[in-house]
């Protein structure tokens, strides 16, 4: 009979001021954390905003082994204004 393997839907959401800190955060994921999945780059409106000015980006990130830090994404995030959101 087969072991049942640990399963882990671990996702890290960093928010970001704007597009471009998003799409460079994005990227940067990659070179420096060798991240294997490419990271989704989400635009969040804020509640009654219409003005794509008034929107969070946020930067979607799997980690289903979880050997990313916590803090060391939040810290990150930093360097562009930006954090890491708690689930």
């Amino acid at each position: 009979m087969p072991e049942n393997v640990r399963v882990s839907d671990v996702r890290h959401v960093l928010v970001l001021p704007d597009r471009d800190a998003a799409e460079e955060v994005a990227q940067v994921l990659g070179e420096r954390f060798a991240v294997d999945e490419e990271p989704r780059i989400v635009r969040d409106a804020l509640a009654g905003e219409d003005d794509a000015e008034d929107a969070q980006w946020l930067v979607v990130l799997r980690d289903e082994e979880e050997r990313l830090d916590p803090g060391e994404l939040d810290a990150f995030a930093g360097e562009w204004e930006g954090w890491r959101e708690e689930p």
